[in-house]
């Protein structure tokens, strides 16, 4: 029998066997999935017996995840956003930079260090984990709001300093191998660096901004839905890899660029749903990667040295974001959520810490500590997140000020689970037509606009007991759950269900499968888009007598 097994796919099946295996076991811990995928990674890495994956496949799998995730964050990150923030990312960005730079030399120097090795040390410190950044504010669905705007924004100021960094680095080894540190090397370095990012800003302007909207517009116009997610993907990882080629630029700084381009189309909305599926995918490659780089001897080797690392990343980094955002006039809120985002490393801090090892800037236990300090620090970003969610139990989620409190629900509300697209349409007809609608929402621009629109705003996730309790359902009429997620809806369909027996539930579904996933779970009513599109060109063609498919 010829042995089929070969690196790339042993890689892959084993990476998710045992990512998906430890999630699970984590999420029925009530912990983040993603501690469940780091440990996949250690226990297929180099330092644990057993299966061995290859590191430098899953490490190139997971920069495709890297890729995926940043495309999606420009599809909804627009030029005017990044404008509006970088008032405050790039100074806030630039200091929390030197400061985090400054705590890592100064541990690198008591460790015995040199100034170089202290200053790479430094600066690996000091840039924050895109997956895990944007992970963690779309679990808590505030990356469309202000505060998410600003940590993506400061998040990209980020990037482009370690790109800088990066081409600074080769020089700076030269010049120390040569015995002198040529200010004019670096001066050029620095000159060549920002005019090949300045040249690919122009090229996506003139050129990207109207031939990817342009391409994709073709292509829908097809009818090929096939065709239309590969044409997301050539995008995506087409002009990821044009820049890092052509212009020097990160792939996760090409892919960011071209789906902010893109995010002035009107297809923008359909491009981030079709590269969901292999962005997740990929996305969980990347955390196993992570964790198949970590050496767990280091924490006996250097404990101290350890610990001193993680309070540079969790505290260190977080104290100095937090007063940044507070000395620019934004709120308590603001600043927790901007601290925990930045309060981890990941994919620049590997790259840098590798770098400076293959040039003997660093030692090679500088690399041990950044890479059990992202590890630790990427497992305890969650804990971090609670902290500060609790730290404000009252507080407003929005910078806006919030409107006077709202009474309590009287009986017979009408709750409305989501306020997007179908949501907002329930909801308005229903306060148009007198009734009193109790609407839970955790994104801020949609829980503003029911606000606006007359509704009582429960502001999180509807998923969350606590929250969804607030509605107070043995008191209401019925509850519309008006949101997609399939498995988010039907967690909130079984509880109204135990909360209420005889309650009214209506449920959108997005599938076959989603509706009888709901209906199993105790929704009254199901309602499918394609269904009902079909029932009312049926009731055209065929007149009243059309009968409506069974929900």
């Amino acid at each position: 029998m010829p042995d089929h097994q070969t690196p790339l796919i042993a890689t892959i099946v084993v990476g998710l066997v045992l990512a998906f295996a430890l999630g699970l076991l984590a999420q029925r811990l009530r912990v983040s999935p993603l501690v469940g995928y780091l440990l996949a990674g250690v226990a297929v890495g180099p330092f644990t017996p057993g299966f061995v994956a290859d590191a430098a496949l899953a490490a190139e799998l997971a920069e495709i995840g890297v890729i995926l995730l940043m495309f999606a964050v420009g599809l909804h990150f627009s030029w005017r956003d990044l404008v509006s923030v970088a008032a405050i990312a790039v100074p806030g960005a630039i200091v929390q930079i030197a400061v985090a730079t400054a705590l890592g030399l100064g541990l690198a120097l008591l460790l015995g260090w040199s100034v170089p090795a202290g200053l790479v040390f430094g600066l690996a410190l000091s840039v924050a984990s895109t997956v895990v950044l944007i992970r963690a504010l779309q679990e808590r669905r505030i990356i469309d709001s202000e505060r998410g705007r600003i940590a993506v924004g400061w998040l990209v100021v980020e990037d482009l300093a370690m790109v800088l960094a990066l081409v600074l680095l080769p020089a700076l080894a030269a010049a120390m191998a040569a015995g002198a540190l040529s200010a004019r090397d670096i001066a050029l370095a620095i000159g060549i660096t920002l005019g090949k990012v300045g040249l690919f800003g122009a090229a996506m302007l003139l050129v990207g901004r109207r031939a990817i909207p342009a391409l994709l517009h073709y292509v829908a116009h097809t009818g090929s839905r096939e065709l239309f997610r590969l044409a997301v993907y050539v995008v995506a990882l087409g002009v990821a890899f044009g820049a890092a080629k052509l212009f020097g630029v990160s792939f996760a700084l090409g892919a960011f660029f071209a789906g902010m381009v893109l995010s002035e189309s009107r297809l923008s909305q359909r491009a981030a749903e079709e590269a969901l599926p292999l962005r997740d995918a990929f996305a969980v490659l990347f955390f196993v990667s992570v964790g198949m780089l970590f050496d767990p001897g280091v924490v006996l080797r250097d404990p101290v040295g350890l610990l001193a690392t993680v309070l540079i990343i969790v505290v260190g980094k977080s104290v100095a974001a937090y007063g940044i955002v507070r000395l620019f006039g934004h709120g308590h809120g603001t600043a927790l959520t901007i601290s925990a985002s930045l309060a981890q490393i990941g994919e620049f801090s590997f790259i840098l810490a590798g770098l400076g090892v293959a040039l003997s800037l660093l030692p090679p236990e500088g690399r041990d500590l950044v890479l059990a300090g992202a590890i630790l620090s990427i497992m305890l970003n969650p804990l971090v997140f609670w902290i500060a969610e609790r730290t404000l139990p009252a507080a407003p989620r929005s910078p806006v000020p919030p409107p006077p409190p709202a009474p309590a629900a009287e009986p017979g509300h009408e709750v409305l689970v989501g306020y997007g697209r179908v949501g907002s349409l329930v909801g308005r007809r229903l306060m148009s037509a007198g009734r009193r609608v109790v609407v839970i929402e955790a994104g801020e621009d949609a829980a503003e606009a029911a606000r606006r629109d007359g509704a009582h705003v429960i502001a999180g996730n509807a998923a969350d007991p606590d929250v969804l309790a607030e509605a107070d359902l043995p008191a209401a009429r019925r509850v519309f759950v008006a949101i997609p997620e399939p498995f988010e809806a039907g967690q909130v369909v079984e509880q109204a269900r135990a909360a209420q027996p005889d309650l009214e539930i209506l449920a959108r579904a997005g599938s076959e499968e989603a509706m009888e996933h709901l209906k199993g779970l105790g929704a009254t009513l199901t309602v499918m888009g394609e269904r009902e599109i079909a029932h009312r060109m049926l009731e055209r063609a065929l007149g009243r007598t059309a009968q409506r498919p069974a929900a």
